[in-house]
């Protein structure tokens, strides 16, 4: 009985195999398989491409340049040296460095978040800085007329640092004025003050009014600096992720540098206002002040709790260096008063 079902068994496989002339027997994947050899090596060459693209890109673009020695150079001793180095600032960070606040999302500085506002940041307080110099310094008194290269300036410096050559919001067609264009005419406009300035066609008033006029905006703006982070510690405190708090950081540690080259090169142009009013001592701790708050760069931004044990805030720890900086400027401002 075994021996039969196994027969049985035996010619029913038979009849399932197909004949060697079938149509079923003749159907072969080749072409498919062909296909695949062909396009896996292309499609792999691909995935390995993106996988790098961005995170290559971004390290090799990547640069938070807070070098406190910086200083703009053959600056003539007619000239201004804040205005001098407002200029090679926008220069480095435009030309040699590579602006990154507008880059598209198909260009991997897109992907970065700490440089972009770390340069937004620097233009901001250039920005104020321009406006100072276009109400009070520029000028003679409030009633002369405003310089134009410096009116032309203060405004190049107000457009914004994230536009692309082709903003959506105005035209996907049209191309418009990249901030990178903006910002490059408002430090050609800064030379030509300063070069007329050196031919004694322009104003620089260096008087004690002025310059406590420029620490009382810097302190205004350093003080709003520290509201923000108030407002942001107050809020959001003590979370395991915070993506925001890096982008806050960065813009002020951005501004804050902005302003210690500033200062240090104020401190050149009013040496007059500062060695009659002895404020020679009062302004190297002022400096000092903004030197740590422009310097502090930890691995990783933590958003802790101010009286956490273990996580740090990074944020309290720079607001504590904004508002120092602050009551010293209101110090030097006291001063200037008398």
């Amino acid at each position: 009985m075994a021996s039969l079902v196994q027969r049985m068994g035996d010619w029913w496989r038979r009849r399932s195999l197909p004949k060697p002339d079938s149509p079923v027997a003749e159907a072969a994947p080749a072409p498919v398989s062909r296909r695949w050899r062909t396009w896996r090596p292309i499609l792999i060459a691909l995935a390995v491409f993106l996988a790098l693209y961005y995170p290559i890109g971004m390290i090799w673009v990547h640069k938070i340049d807070d070098d406190t020695a910086f200083r703009a150079s053959d600056v003539k001793d007619s000239e201004s040296h804040a205005i001098a180095v407002t200029a090679a600032l926008i220069h480095r960070e435009v030309d040699q460095q590579r602006w990154t606040a507008n880059d598209p999302w198909f260009l991997p500085p897109a992907a970065l978040d700490n440089m972009p506002n770390f340069q937004q940041g620097i233009i901001a307080g250039l920005s104020r800085f321009a406006i100072e110099m276009l109400d009070q310094i520029g000028r003679t008194r409030g009633s002369s007329q405003a310089d134009p290269d410096l009116q032309k300036a203060a405004g190049l410096l107000k457009y914004p640092g994230t536009v692309w050559v082709i903003n959506p919001e105005v035209s996907w067609w049209v191309p418009t004025a990249s901030s990178e264009r903006q910002y490059r005419s408002a430090r050609e406009r800064l030379l030509e003050y300063n070069r007329r300035l050196a031919e004694g066609n322009a104003v620089f008033d260096r008087r004690a009014d002025n310059l406590l006029g420029t620490l009382d905006r810097v302190a205004s703006d350093l003080g709003s600096a520290s509201a923000s982070l108030d407002g942001w510690i107050r809020e959001r405190s003590g979370s395991l992720i915070d993506f925001g708090a890096d982008d806050l950081f960065y813009n002020i540690k951005g501004r804050t540098y902005a302003y210690y080259l500033l200062l240090d090169a104020l401190a050149i142009d009013f040496d007059n206002v500062i060695r009659d009013r002895e404020l020679g001592s009062a302004w190297t701790q002022l400096l000092a002040s903004m030197q740590a708050a422009a310097q502090l760069d930890p691995w990783v931004i933590v958003n802790g709790a101010p009286d956490s044990q273990f996580l740090p805030s990074h944020l309290a720890a720079q607001g504590f260096y904004l508002l120092r900086a602050r009551t010293q400027l209101r110090e030097i401002s006291n001063i200037l008063l008398k």
